[in-house]
């Protein structure tokens, strides 16, 4: 079998990036889907959650590695002609789909690791790459940029691979030809007719890209109007205090899978009432009001919002009481 394609072959490069490929997606998608579905409601369940998460991302670069090969592979290498040049519609959506699959192949893992990189600490990926990544900062709403980007293309890339799936078993069932066989190892070439590729698919393809990162900048703003609705529908009024408090920070830190993963409140109050006079050891008290829906917590933060943990929604404020008591020296 020789390496290169030809145009009426596959060489047995592109057999094999196209075979490790498709293993990878398949392995990434299911692993994605089992971890999002599993509950968090306790530390052993929430560290098999983010085991599985550190398995997808570990999957999800390699295939965009592999990916990112298989396209320059390619982009060297003569395309063999369709069987069936003269079924026009069959072309067409063949070749929509394998630019569609190209660009999700690369975008979907892509955006996955930038989501990563802009979080904190959270399911790290095993490779010895680091868990950031040069020019991406810890942000939350570029991590929420990134995830409304994974997000989308991943249904794009899911439909694009069962459209793939479908045209291949049509081939073998209805077509009874040789199209699967091309990308089998040991297979004899065919003859084929060469037929120009048009342009149309990849101009129908970029139409759907644009679509669906539109799509994206949607969702990633609807959450963000929600998230800040959110924060002002808890935003705590202020209260009178004897003392006020110029600045401070309450901070929450966790730690997952061997990763610190530290966050803070943004809304608190604190009335403090305070006298240089001890009474009975007392020299006054202190109430501080936190609005629990305030927290940032890196990429678990709707996580440690949600039930089992804080359950904002049910429980919006946490409250804080205590005596200011001297200390040793008095």
């Amino acid at each position: 079998m020789q390496a290169a394609n030809s145009a009426a072959s596959y060489g047995g490069v592109t057999k094999t990036f196209h075979w490790l490929t498709a293993l990878l997606i398949l392995t990434a998608f299911p692993l994605g889907m089992i971890a999002n579905g599993l509950p968090f409601g306790t530390g052993e369940e929430l560290a098999q959650k983010a085991w599985l998460f550190s398995l997808h991302k570990t999957v999800g670069i390699a295939a965009f590695l592999v990916a990112l090969a298989r396209i320059l592979w390619a982009l060297s290498q003569v395309k063999p002609a369709g069987l069936h040049p003269e079924n026009r519609l069959e072309t067409f959506m063949a070749e929509l789909v394998h630019w569609l699959l190209y660009a999700s192949m690369l975008i979907v893992p892509l955006s996955g690791w930038l989501h990563h990189a802009a979080t904190e600490g959270f399911a790290p990926i095993l490779w010895p790459l680091g868990q950031g990544l040069p020019l991406v900062p810890k942000s939350e709403p570029v991590a929420e940029g990134f995830a409304a980007v994974h997000f989308v293309f991943t249904k794009l890339l899911g439909l694009s691979v069962l459209l793939h799936i479908a045209g291949a078993l049509k081939h073998v069932v209805i077509d009874r030809d040789a199209t699967l066989a091309r990308m089998l190892p040991g297979q004899p070439e065919v003859q084929v007719t060469p037929a120009p590729h048009g342009h149309a698919p990849m101009l129908a393809a970029a139409v759907i890209y644009a679509a669906g990162f539109a799509g994206a900048l949607a969702l990633a703003n609807q959450d963000s109007h929600q998230a800040t609705a959110s924060a002002t529908a808890t935003a705590l009024a202020a209260v009178p205090s004897q003392w006020q408090v110029t600045e401070g920070t309450i901070e929450i830190t966790v730690d997952q899978l061997g990763n610190r993963v530290t966050g803070s409140f943004a809304d608190w109050t604190a009335a403090i009432n305070f006298s240089e006079t001890a009474i009975e050891g007392r020299h006054g008290d202190a109430e501080v009001t936190i609005a629990v829906g305030s927290l940032t917590l890196g990429s678990v933060t709707a996580q440690a919002l949600g039930q089992g943990f804080f359950e904002a929604e049910a429980f919006p404020t946490a409250l804080f009481r205590a005596d200011i008591l001297s200390d040793a020296d008095g």
